[in-house]
């Protein structure tokens, strides 16, 4: 059931936050996510802003997002910052969160662009860049961890996850492929056993 400004209503097992976003704030928060951080670890930016810090949406929800944001087209975390935002404030929420993940850090991205490019020839800007490198690499682990563990304990799952692993991590087939087709089974097994309403 939806509140009555347009945002769903809070999950029974979330605790109430201890304030409600506004579409500034919320704003203003993916605006610090997105320029203060590297690559992959966004995500996990966005599980420790929203769920671990603020209490926003609890960790089923927020991996639901995640879900839902990394199958849809276009960038990952941009979709999330629109999910989040929808889930929270409506569509002005959605519109903020675009606006916040995009525009300040594409801002920044075209300045650094040109300032390592002046300083590319030192030995220190490569290992400064090797350093940010491996702590998004950190974080996407974190966030790997963190959706795994919330992965159902049936065999089915596990094998998907097993087999997608392998797919693209050994043996490098098309990422595309690999989700459309395991996704797709995935889905027709949850579809299946999910209990029907009579």
């Amino acid at each position: 059931m939806s509140s009555h400004d347009g945002a769903p209503a809070p999950s029974a097992s979330r605790p109430p936050p201890a304030e409600k976003p506004t579409t500034f704030q919320f704003f203003l928060i993916c605006a610090r996510i997105g320029l203060t951080s590297f690559g992959g670890g966004l995500s996990g930016w966005f599980l420790r802003e929203f769920v671990q810090d603020r209490q926003w949406l609890t960790e089923e929800e927020f991996l639901n997002g995640l879900a839902l944001s990394q199958a849809l087209p276009g960038v990952n975390i941009k979709n999330l910052a629109i999910w989040i935002g929808n889930y929270l404030l409506g569509w002005r929420g959605a519109v903020a969160g675009f606006c916040g993940i995009i525009f300040p850090s594409a801002i920044a991205i075209i300045l650094l662009g040109m300032f390592f490019s002046a300083i590319a020839g030192f030995s220190l800007t490569h290992i400064a860049l090797a350093g940010a490198a491996a702590g998004a690499i950190g974080l996407s682990l974190s966030m790997a961890i963190t959706a795994v563990r919330r992965l159902p304990r049936r065999v089915v799952p596990l094998i998907v996850f097993g087999v997608s692993f392998v797919s693209v991590a050994l043996f490098r087939l098309p990422l595309v492929w690999t989700v459309v087709v395991l996704g797709g089974l995935s889905v027709a097994y949850e579809y299946v056993r999910a209990p029907r309403d009579e």
